[in-house]
């Protein structure tokens, strides 16, 4: 059995991970990371295409993986649905962690409701409070992360692979999807009748926060619709990557 917590290079428990999991389809992959790795195995889902496509897999299976989302207070109410949809669907329940009060209203406080447009630092800042803490508390004691990045969302996310070693926390990041298309995802999602959210049908290919997201235009890149107004081509929240900040800390008001 493939044990996370013992073995020593955590650079070739990955690369093997991902060697096992690059012949097998998507349902083959989730039950093989939940039978080779000991311990709590979280999948975070933002109810996008992608997560819903993952959490298709994982619940028609009824694998034991905690599927959370991180409800931020500022999602779209077609999120909200395809949460409910889902949920009853499956019946089974999707874990929701909500940001700390305190921390929401000092950075409301300093910034006003909609700040964040200010600065990127100021973006970032809302992304830590909303989204980053509580993915620290959601990954608390995991051995592993399921996620649906996948390689054509952009060059950051290209440069992973089916399973990595996050640097931030230390554990397993497994990456089901990294290797299919859009188009893969989209005809997964149709041919099983998966539930999924209706603003996919209105342009919106990668969907966050309401205030922070937009449909896209013909041909632009799929997550140009994420923080549309900052120029910067590194468009992410905190959650993945090298941005990811392992304790949150505001500016006093």
């Amino acid at each position: 059995m493939f044990q996370a917590q013992t073995i020593a290079d955590p650079e070739s428990r990955a690369g093997a991970l991902s060697a096992r999991m690059a012949s097998a389809d998507l349902f083959a992959r989730l039950a093989l990371v939940r039978g080779e790795i000991r311990g709590r195995i979280v999948f975070t889902t933002s109810l996008g295409l992608e997560d819903q496509a993952i959490a298709h897999a994982i619940f028609s299976q009824d694998l034991a993986i905690d599927v959370v989302t991180l409800d931020t207070g500022r999602l779209f109410p077609e999120t909200y649905d395809v949460w409910a949809e889902t949920e009853r669907r499956y019946g089974r329940r999707i874990r929701g962690l909500i940001p700390q009060a305190g921390a929401v209203e000092a950075l409301v406080a300093e910034q006003g409701i909609d700040g964040f447009r200010a600065s990127i630092a100021a973006r970032r800042a809302c992304c830590a409070v909303r989204k980053v803490e509580p993915l620290q508390r959601a990954l608390a004691d995991a051995s592993a992360w399921i996620t649906g990045l996948r390689a054509e969302q952009s060059a950051d996310r290209a440069l992973l692979d089916l399973a990595v070693t996050d640097p931030t926390y230390g554990i397993l990041k497994v990456n089901p999807l990294f290797d299919w298309t859009r188009e893969r995802v989209a005809a997964f999602v149709h041919e099983h009748d998966v539930p999924y959210n209706a603003l996919h049908d209105r342009g919106f290919l990668s969907i966050g926060c309401a205030p922070c997201t937009r449909a896209v235009a013909p041909g632009e890149p799929e997550r140009a619709g994420r923080w549309w107004w900052e120029t910067t081509d590194q468009k992410e929240c905190g959650l993945h990557g090298a941005a990811a900040v392992p304790h949150v800390a505001l500016a006093e008001a």
